[in-house]
């Protein structure tokens, strides 16, 4: 597994609606913390950014808004799309085109030039 455990907070389980067993659920402490980034982005993010940021974690995330105040904050952030680099370095995947393709057909946004720079990164330019 490319990132074990995988841990998310309270409010982002309530956004899947169902639970993952492979999915650790933890409470963000600091909720002033939470609190003052729920000024800027949405519930589940905030919790999610104040847990990166308590136990050092890396964020998993893809909103532009969040990304940018967890860098702003000090917390490591990595998308879908660096995921899927990293999966296919590590020989997990064979190709991520046909992946970055499903994912903008089934709404997920990119430019061009990300796309442009994750096939390069993947080796499959």
């Amino acid at each position: 597994m490319l990132f074990e455990p995988l841990v998310i907070p309270p409010k982002v389980q309530e956004e899947f609606g169902v639970t993952i067993d492979w999915l650790l659920v933890q409470s963000p402490s600091d909720r002033m913390l939470v609190s003052v980034l729920q000024q800027v982005v949405d519930s589940g993010e905030a919790e999610a950014i104040a847990l990166a940021m308590e136990r050092g974690w890396r964020l998993i995330a893809d909103d532009r808004k969040a990304r940018s105040w967890a860098k702003r904050l000090g917390v490591h952030v990595i998308g879908t799309a660096g995921i899927l680099v990293r999966a296919k370095r590590e020989g997990l995947l064979s190709s991520v085109k046909p992946l970055l393709e499903a994912m903008q057909q089934k709404g997920f946004r990119m430019s061009p030039a990300l796309v442009a720079e994750v096939l390069r990164l993947a080796g499959e330019e």
